[in-house]
């Protein structure tokens, strides 16, 4: 593993606890415990989802760290692809958040426009990393067993 993914990974690792307290904040809020906050229908529906997919994109910004290390991508563009999956998943999740915010609110707000912008930088992200990933396949594959040969001798 690469120092650019473990720096990404510790980073992105930290975020786990704001997705969690949100998900422990919707259970309260479905089970009825919040009674002050009246959401509608709509707004419940976009708070999961919001939920739902801050994990899901976080799980895949980790395991993209990894697939970055082997893709023939230029520092650059590696270093927006290693951005650009964790800057979806605040992109993404954020936009459902954003776009159902307010006093009965029964369909998305102006601010979907940031969900749209996630998927743009996710697809983006995704397509450029296959894309490197596949331009690798002649590369060699990291021999293991010989840097450790060479690390004992």
């Amino acid at each position: 593993m690469t120092y650019q993914s473990k720096l990404m990974g510790g980073i992105i690792f930290i975020t786990v606890p704001t997705i969690q307290y949100g998900g422990y904040f919707l259970l309260r809020v479905l089970s009825g415990y919040e009674e002050g906050l009246a959401l509608t229908t709509f707004q419940e529906s976009m708070f999961r989802a919001g939920h739902a997919h801050a994990g899901v994109l976080v799980i895949l910004s980790l395991v993209a760290q990894l697939f970055v290390d082997h893709a023939a991508l230029p520092k650059s563009l590696a270093w927006m692809v290693r951005i650009g999956f964790p800057a979806a998943a605040i992109l993404v999740s954020g936009g459902f958040f954003a776009s159902a915010i307010g006093s009965n609110i029964d369909q998305p707000t102006k601010l979907i426009w940031i969900l749209y912008l996630g998927i743009v930088v996710l697809a983006t992200s995704v397509l450029t990393l296959g894309i490197g990933l596949l331009r690798s396949r002649n590369r060699p594959a990291l021999d293991l067993s010989a840097q450790l040969k060479v690390g004992l001798s």
